[in-house]
């Protein structure tokens, strides 16, 4: 069975649109800039990769994911050709702070926040009628996850539409722990490269309007084929080989093929050496073999690690790489960690050819993991 795509929408540091985003991917320039959401006195991380939409004065304003989820769900119930009355049609949020950064805002003082806008359902509620909300807090595997469970509903006969988006922006709590925790704080976030240090945070949303096959009345971007969800719990925040490579197999039985059909794979490449390494050695246990191979890429480098809705941002850029035949590259990559040597990383230029089947990774704290696998409309 498979799932049509038919509407998309995205929001991110580099773009207000999916093919904006991808066009900016593409171009490869560096896209971090000095953080703007805290006081940097009290950090040692200087850069993130925020979103410019903060007023005039630089102060920070509550709901701004939100905001940024009815913004990219209304525009993919458009570009799907959909009305914007959702009454009937679940919508399944993925996310890793959910609002966090007004609950943090109305702790500092900020009047304008209730308890009601801290949960995504009252806006969406609000905006567009929608009865039927699930919020998915799966960490940086969130709006796959949403996506699986989508997938799901649809073939169980609970809908024949739903839309599914993935929402985070900077939040403190978030920030100040990875700046804690981290060994070595990055300048840059640079995946797969031997100067990767670890992650730094970045904002956005994405939402797709996922259909029953045949049934949407807008020409198709792509399809869904399959999805797998896993959790190995095997460790806090070291990722499992094991758990990875079952999450990988599973999506590939799921969607009917082997390992030699996928054309390109879009790296969770956080950035961190523990998942760096940890992905590398998996994809190349699991293509080994295969010639010439998939190529990959991770979108990251540009956009900074989006938390939930990462891996949904991700699957956008797969879909368009599809389409146009192109591969973004990873930006700053010119010395491959060893671990990396067998794959097709893309390095430097974008990489021109036909790509039919896209794999998508996302794995997050506590082995909470999910990949999903896309083919062109043809």
């Amino acid at each position: 069975m498979t799932w049509d795509i038919t509407g998309m929408a995205a929001i991110a540091n580099v773009g207000a649109s999916p093919q904006d985003i991808f066009t900016a991917l593409c171009a490869g320039e560096e896209s971090r800039t000095p953080l703007k959401a805290f006081d940097t006195a009290k950090y040692r991380a200087p850069y993130a990769y925020e979103i410019d939409d903060r007023p005039g004065d630089g102060r920070d304003r509550p709901r701004r994911a939100t905001g940024w989820l009815t913004t990219v769900v209304r525009q993919a119930v458009a570009d799907a050709g959909l009305h914007e009355d959702l009454s009937q049609v679940p919508v399944l949020v993925g996310t890793t702070m959910r609002e966090q950064r007004s609950l943090e805002l109305w702790w500092r003082g900020h009047p304008d926040v209730s308890l009601e806008d801290l949960h995504y359902g009252t806006a969406l509620k609000t905006e567009f009628g929608a009865s039927t909300t699930y919020t998915f807090a799966n960490a940086c595997s969130a709006s796959l996850y949403a996506l699986g469970m989508a997938t799901d509903m649809i073939e169980l006969g609970v809908a024949d539409t739903v839309v599914v988006a993935g929402t985070d922006a900077l939040t403190e709590g978030g920030f100040g722990t990875l700046d804690r925790v981290q060994n070595d704080i990055p300048h840059a976030l640079r995946p797969f490269d031997t100067t990767h240090k670890g992650m730094l945070m970045g904002e956005g949303a994405a939402a797709v309007v996922l259909q029953r096959a045949g049934t949407g009345s807008r020409p198709v971007h792509a399809r869904v084929r399959g999805v797998s969800m896993n959790c190995d719990a095997r460790h806090a925040t070291a990722p499992d080989p094991d758990g990875i490579t079952r999450a990988i197999r599973d999506a590939h039985r799921r969607a009917g093929i082997g390992a030699q059909d996928v054309d390109l794979v879009m790296l969770h490449g956080s950035g961190t050496p523990r998942n760096d390494v940890t992905e590398s050695n998996v994809l190349s246990r699991v293509f080994g073999g295969t010639e010439p191979g998939p190529r990959m890429t991770a979108i990251k480098a540009m956009t900074g690690h989006t938390l939930g809705g990462s891996g949904l941002l991700s699957l956008l850029m797969a879909v368009l790489a599809t389409k146009e035949g192109t591969i973004p590259p990873v930006l700053g990559l010119t010395d491959p960690v060893p671990e990396a040597a067998d794959l097709s990383l893309v390095q430097g230029t974008p990489y021109c050819g036909d790509l039919g089947m896209a794999q998508i990774n996302a794995f997050g704290f506590g082995g909470i993991n999910a990949v999903a696998i896309v083919e062109a409309a043809r």
